[in-house]
């Protein structure tokens, strides 16, 4: 046992207590202050730092679907090509605001510095286009074209190319199978812009910036199911941009197919014979108007199926190249497309384009008079001329045919037969002091037929055209009274003279008025895509349908179908015995009336044909070819602007189609192994789960033969234009006087 005294460990103990305690002590101030050093000295450095930790996204972007014809054949698809592209938020980092670069990026793509300056350089109110409308933080493609050497040497030079990407990528392509360019129904593409962005963002289909949208067209009606949905991968990133681990990916969805009703085979006819229909009309003299050629500077043509309103072909001319779009448009294709004389070729006439309709609205006049009360077959004067309110208003060339009926107005386009009926019911209905509810029959019958309002169709932009009723007199009166009274002069100019007379009475409804609107002329404006409605409806018994180009959605895999079905929006005002009547009286138009020279040799037996040509006079112009035909399958309507009469300019090339389609030949031998669709295409085409689409080769449209007299009816001959007699050698007979207008 030790004699030590336990005291004496004490001051040992308390030592080493102290020691500790110190030790303790230090360690805490060291690492207080190293907790003041993060959290106050540097905090705001090291949060910073702090943020930049996080995920990162990486978008692929989703494939865009096809848009395709009946049979499956692409009419727009994608493809991959070697885009050269800018980040505009590089370039702007640097001293000259990237130009040294993309001059360097100009020689290498072989392009001009200020062209490729005006690539990249962002829209606003001062710029002017071509510019970026995408947003300013996407890669903006410079060109989508690039050869593969090209590329090689942006990436081998990257210190000479910040901001410069080359890339392969999926960009879209407008195929214009068998040479069918169909532009306007297709539409274009655009990048989305940031407003667009920020619209869509709460919706069921937001934007990314990387997504290219529909700007018109299908492209643009469709473009939610053709844009499919991009695929995101999150991935988990340091402050240093290292990734650390993937925090979620969604798969990207490939945008749908857009079947159409379109064939790409009529589509080609059609496109070619609108285009050799204004060639042939430059070729004739205007011997009514202006005594020099015909201009022929714009028209447009429909091919619908009868029985659902769907669109088997539709062209507008001028036209262009929708791959102009692709990956940016050049200032030099832009400034051709929309500059002072490029005439508008991004217009759709088909269903933009506005025109008196001439004598192809006279189905709705006389329409309107059986509904009034008068008999369709009854006996109408049809002198040479009439006068109304001090005015004349002659028939063509001043020819009469005595009494006729309604039908038989219809075949030879008698004018003053519905110039009498139409001055008969504006009498009824009070005159120029109207009563209180007047009937109006020829106005509201208008507005039965669909006109003055959009037909529906799944296109957008489209126009509603005008029915100039008592409503829009007094809307138009009041917004114009103060100039026509300003231009006006009584006894002065013709235009003085007209805008004196508009500003005493503009807003009233005369004589005059009324008269010249019951033969489409006046104010009256029509598109193609409404009298092609209207046709139809009478070759099916009445049915107003939509028109419509989409035919069914389906997708990348083909497991999911989703159809787009016709859908009517009424019913012509005519029962059906005047139904009957008119469809009878329409044959006659191509059988003995104005339409009847150029269907010579026709199988009327086997194939009826249906027709009303239309020639309507515009001030200031050449007139405008209207004509309006149906089978029992397909309604077909031409119009041409300034292009001379509708028998003359259309008539033939609508033959021409209904040709190709039906597979006769001139002299109406039927040959179904060249017809192109004989009877409408029912089928969709078929899609494998692997994306693969079953679609046939088309060939280029080749016609036969170029137009000769073979379209004559034996022992006519061809007059000077459809507005002249067609009366046959020694004024025979042929079931009635032929027609002498339109």
């Amino acid at each position: 046992m030790s004699n030590i005294p336990e005291t004496g460990r004490t001051p040992r103990v308390q030592i080493r207590l102290v020691v500790i305690q110190v030790l303790v002590f230090s360690l805490l101030l060291t690492l207080g202050g190293r907790l003041w050093y993060l959290q106050i000295r540097n905090g705001d450095e090291y949060t910073d730092e702090a943020k930049n930790n996080g995920v990162q996204r990486v978008v692929q972007p989703a494939v865009r679907g096809s848009i395709l014809d009946a049979r499956g054949v692409a009419l727009a698809d994608n493809e991959t090509r070697l885009v050269v592209s800018a980040s505009r938020t590089e370039l702007m980092k640097m001293k000259d605001d990237g130009k040294a670069v993309l001059a360097r990026l100009a020689d290498v793509l072989g392009m001009k510095p200020k062209e490729v300056q005006a690539k990249v350089r962002l829209c606003d109110s001062e710029t002017p286009k071509p510019c970026w409308n995408g947003s300013p933080y996407q890669p903006i493609p410079v060109t989508d074209d690039a050869t593969t050497q090209q590329a090689l040497q942006i990436r081998e030079r990257v210190e000479d190319f910040p901001g410069i990407t080359a890339e392969p990528t999926a960009v879209r392509r407008y195929t214009a199978p068998g040479k069918s360019n169909t532009a306007q129904v297709l539409g274009y593409l655009s990048p989305v812009t940031d407003e667009e962005i920020e619209k869509a963002k709460d919706s069921d289909s937001p934007f990314l910036r990387s997504d290219q949208v529909g700007r018109s067209g299908l492209e643009r009606t469709y473009d939610k199911a053709l844009r499919g949905k991009a695929g995101v991968t999150r991935y988990e990133v340091d402050n240093l941009g290292r990734v650390i681990g993937e925090a979620e990916r969604d798969e990207a969805v490939p945008g749908a197919n857009v079947v159409t009703s379109i064939d790409a085979r009529v589509q080609a006819v059609a496109e070619y014979e609108l285009d050799a229909a204004m060639k042939n009309a430059r070729k004739e003299i205007d011997k009514n108007v202006t005594g020099r050629n015909y201009k022929a500077d714009a028209g447009a043509v429909v091919v619908m199926e009868n029985k659902t309103g769907r669109i088997i072909s539709m062209a507008s001319l001028p036209t262009y190249d929708p791959n102009a779009w692709v990956g940016g448009i050049s200032a030099k294709d832009y400034a051709r497309l929309t500059g002072k004389n490029s005439n508008n070729p991004l217009l759709n006439r088909a269903i933009q384009g506005q025109a008196a309709p001439g004598s192809i609205f006279k189905v709705i006049s006389s329409t309107a008079a059986v509904n009034a009360g008068y008999d369709f077959d009854g006996n109408y004067p049809c002198p040479s001329s009439l006068s109304f309110g001090g005015r004349e208003f002659k028939n063509f060339e001043s020819r009469g045919y005595g009494s006729i009926s309604l039908g038989r107005a219809l075949e030879v386009s008698c004018d003053t037969v519905y110039y009498g009926l139409a001055h008969r019911e504006w009498l009824k209905d009070g005159g120029i002091t109207p009563k209180k509810n007047p009937n109006d029959w020829f106005y509201k019958t208008a507005h039965q037929f669909g006109l003055g309002k959009e037909t529906g169709i799944d296109l957008p932009n489209e126009v509603t055209g005008r029915v100039p009723d008592r409503q829009w007199k007094q809307s138009y009166w009041e917004q114009l009274k103060d100039s026509w009274c300003r231009q006006g002069k009584k006894g002065g100019s013709y235009i003085q003279q007209v805008a004196y007379e508009n500003c005493i009475e503009g807003n009233r409804m005369r004589a005059g008025d009324s008269v010249n609107y019951s033969i489409g002329q006046g104010d009256t404006l029509v598109t193609p895509i409404q009298m092609a409605s209207i046709y139809s409806a009478i070759a099916n018994g009445g049915t107003l349908y939509n028109p419509t180009v989409g035919k069914a959605v389906i997708s990348a895999d083909g497991k999911r179908i989703e159809e787009i079905k016709p859908k009517a929006h009424g019913r012509l005002p005519m029962d059906q015995t005047t139904s009957r009547k008119m469809n009878a009286a329409l044959a006659g138009v191509a059988t003995r009336g104005s339409a009847a020279w150029r269907f010579g040799g026709w199988p009327h037996d086997k194939i009826p044909m249906h027709a009303k040509t239309g020639t309507a006079e515009v001030y200031g112009k050449q007139t405008t070819s209207w004509f309006a035909s149906y089978t029992r399958d397909y309604t077909i309507v031409m119009t041409i602007s300034q292009g001379g009469t509708g028998s003359g300019a259309s008539g033939p090339h609508v033959r021409k189609i209904y040709e190709a389609m039906y597979g006769l030949d001139e002299k109406g031998g039927q040959d179904l192994k060249r017809a192109l669709l004989p009877a409408p295409q029912q089928a969709l085409p078929k899609i494998g789960s692997d994306g693969t689409i079953d679609s046939p080769k088309i060939k280029p449209y080749q016609p036969r033969k170029p137009l000769d007299e073979l379209q004559q009816p034996a022992g006519w001959t061809r007059p000077g234009g459809d507005r002249e007699s067609t009366r046959p050698p020694g004024d025979q007979q042929l079931a009635g006087p032929p027609a002498g207008r339109d």
